[in-house]
């Protein structure tokens, strides 16, 4: 099947969006993108891309663009809280023939996903008010009081999506227990590494993004209220208490950066009629793999692949969601595994990762290495 006079409406201009955009334009759809955010984004924190997710980025064409921004990341280290190695491993072992691993600013890596698609439209500050879904066919009423009639319809606005609440009878997304901070600070010394210390029921991670800056995670348990950075990460080893106080936490986290409860998504089916759910608006987890970005990217090429190659929408949708759903789901598993060793005892915790934590970094990562 082409795509030459199928209207789509994508509702979500971030990773997932932008992706599909550029891949059904290519399958001959008339695109076009509404996004309820006001403006491009300019701010925001850091992203991490893992082999497989720049892998996608090539096949879009857009690998080489992306690169000019990022740091390769080399090597993964993971420490205890007082910053004692309990294994590092090389990026290039794990990913070998898949791709390298960047990290950038996200503001960067959506500039690039918007030039990829400079013919698409998109309103900014615009949104679904309704979706109509019955044998007339498939109507959106839009915030600014407009409609239109479309083809087909993607939620792709993320892990709170108005399209999932006007179309499925689903459930909001769960909290996963954990409450995460991300911001990023000035280090121009950061070496090209991810590198974690791991506390009793809390983490830090740091990751160089380039021009000087690092991009930091930063999680522990989810209570009312969380306690502030300092307490959360009491007796943790440098470069903790460095960056900390490079950051100030007022201008940072409410501001530039993030904060909130660490949530997912598990849908029983990601379609109803024309209207299809992708990235974090159908499968969002907790981000401890990585994979967000991947999934979403992912997403946008086995949809145009699946439509490409089936007779009718209906069954581009069902091919399209055999094909995903073991890889995401596999992805929501190993999320599970690792949030688990948070339970751990951090002694039993540190001996395991020791004895075995490069064997189980590349089990957790093996069957993504392949092609999705």
């Amino acid at each position: 099947m082409r795509g030459d006079g199928v209207r789509v409406l994508i509702v979500g201009a971030g990773i997932a969006g932008l992706a599909a955009a550029r891949t059904l334009r290519g399958w001959g759809a008339a695109v076009e993108i509404i996004e309820r955010a006001a403006a491009p984004m300019s701010e925001g924190t850091g992203i991490y891309l893992p082999g497989n997710a720049v892998r996608a980025l090539n096949s879009l064409g857009l690998g080489a663009q992306v690169a000019e921004f990022a740091v390769c990341i080399e090597r993964q280290r993971v420490a205890d809280h007082r910053g004692r190695l309990l294994f590092d491993i090389e990026m290039a072992d794990v990913w070998n023939g898949v791709g390298p691993c960047l990290a950038l600013h996200r503001a960067e890596l959506h500039q690039v996903l918007l030039a990829g698609i400079r013919d698409v439209p998109i309103r900014w500050g615009h949104g679904p008010q309704a979706v109509t879904v019955d044998d007339a066919g498939l109507s959106v009423k839009f915030s600014d009081g407009g409609s239109d009639c479309y083809d087909l319809v993607l939620g792709a606005d993320g892990l709170h999506s108005t399209v999932r609440r006007l179309v499925f009878d689903a459930p909001v997304p769960r909290p996963v227990g954990q409450y995460a901070r991300r911001f990023v600070v000035a280090r121009p010394e950061a070496a090209p590494m991810w590198s974690v210390l791991l506390g009793q029921n809390s983490s830090f991670l740091t990751i160089p993004i380039g021009d000087g800056r690092t991009y930091c995670y930063c999680d522990g348990p989810l209570t009312s209220p969380p306690p502030p950075l300092r307490e959360l990460l009491a007796g943790y080893a440098e470069p903790v208490p460095t960056l900390l106080d490079a950051l100030d936490e007022a201008s940072n986290v409410d501001g530039t950066g993030q904060a909130g409860a660490v949530e997912e998504v598990v849908l029983d089916s990601w379609s109803r009629g024309a209207v299809l759910l992708i990235g974090d608006a159908a499968h969002a987890t907790s981000p401890n793999m990585a994979q967000g970005a991947a999934m979403a990217l992912e997403d946008a090429i086995v949809l145009a692949e699946s439509l490409t190659a089936a007779d009718s929408i209906p069954d581009a949708f069902a091919a399209y969601q055999r094909r995903r759903r073991p890889r995401t789901d596999w992805v929501l598993r190993q999320t599970h595994r690792r949030d688990r060793t948070r339970t751990l005892y951090p002694a039993a915790r540190n001996l395991v990762l020791k004895q075995f934590g490069q064997r189980i970094f590349h089990a957790n990562y093996r069957p993504l290495r392949e092609r999705a």
